[in-house]
């Protein structure tokens, strides 16, 4: 189920010894997520080694890592499905790990895979997860909030998977959350259906309410995230807004062009090599007289610069180096 209310609570381990519940503080209008100190592991295995986290009222937050890095776990423990091994934990002012109801009651949760029942009609699905609130949404307003308007009547089987995505977000708001866990809530979304749901998401903190996001696509991190913290190993390697964490990485611009098939690249660049797709790269640290002499060379030797294109490191790029998958991906580069 997509709800915090019906997912039972994970016992830990044989022999594992958990944490005794321990709250941090919580400061109303500061902080709806404080973290110190946070570990755990799986018998010899520590997915998290130690982290700090602060996530403040009526923002988006976006957690980033690969695969393994830790951040499931982390978010997990937020949410009183997973103990911990050490450390303290504040969830709106109160520690996950005791599953207090009115705790509960706050938040809510959209998972990556929701396991919503298909022959139930939308507006069942929503009017079911509503009952488990004291303060539901109303189901009409959820329904136009997420797009679903005109499908009320509709069984979840017949949904596409975009829709199935937008009823899963719908029933993570039933409760009306103060906070909001979403876990890759735009996969099998068109670039459309993207945008729309982005525009829902940024509505949320404009209604005060604060957004935990873990997501794959460096793009909607991007767009929607006010502050981000990037997990590798178990442990954060940044924090900050977007131009704090791409200011960690190179500050070199690239400059990138395709040439006409036979006609040798300018001289006189340092670092030009081949690019991905056929064509020249170098990097620069002082774009705009590189250009110029590039422009230069390519009117005076009479050739046509195609494709040409000039880029700052992304939050991809700097994500990749943080997380030591650049490497990696440049030795699978032919």
């Amino acid at each position: 189920m997509a709800s915090a209310a019906c997912v039972p609570r994970l016992p830990g381990r044989a022999g594992e010894k958990l944490a005794e519940p321990a709250t941090v503080p919580y400061a109303p209008g500061v902080a709806a997520i404080v973290v110190q100190g946070l570990r755990k592991s799986y018998g010899a295995v520590e997915a998290v080694h130690g982290i700090d986290l602060t996530v403040r009222e009526g923002e988006i937050f976006g957690l980033l890592g690969p695969n393994g890095a830790g951040k499931t776990t982390t978010v997990e423990i937020l949410e009183g499905f997973r103990e911990r091994n050490g450390g303290t934990v504040s969830v709106l002012g109160h520690d996950p790990a005791n599953r207090d109801r009115e705790m509960r009651a706050r938040i809510g949760i959209v998972l990556q895979s929701a396991g919503v029942e298909t022959y139930l009609t939308v507006s069942e699905v929503i009017d079911l997860y509503r009952g488990y609130y004291p303060h539901p949404r109303d189901r009409d307003e959820l329904l136009a909030l997420v797009g679903l308007a005109d499908r009320p009547r509709v069984r979840v089987g017949s949904l596409s998977g975009g829709q199935r995505r937008r009823l899963d977000v719908a029933v993570g708001l039933c409760g009306d959350p103060d906070l909001l866990f979403l876990d890759e809530p735009t996969t099998g979304f068109d670039p459309g259906a993207r945008r729309q749901a982005w525009e829902v998401i940024r509505g949320l903190t404009e209604k005060g309410k604060t957004v935990l996001l873990t997501t794959h696509f460096m793009d909607e991190a991007a767009v929607l995230a006010d502050r981000l913290a990037v997990m590798n190993a178990g442990t954060i390697v940044a924090e900050g807004t977007l131009d704090e964490i791409t200011g960690l990485g190179s500050q070199d611009t690239t400059i990138r062009f395709q040439l006409p098939e036979g006609a040798a690249p300018p001289d006189g660049f340092d670092g030009l090599k081949p690019a991905d797709r056929g064509g020249f790269e170098f990097s620069t640290a002082d774009p705009t007289p590189a250009l110029h002499r590039l422009t230069g060379w390519a009117i005076d030797s009479q050739v046509e610069l195609t494709d040409l294109t000039v880029t700052r490191p992304s939050l991809e790029d700097t994500y990749l180096a943080l997380t030591g998958q650049a490497a990696e991906r440049a030795e699978r580069t032919p």
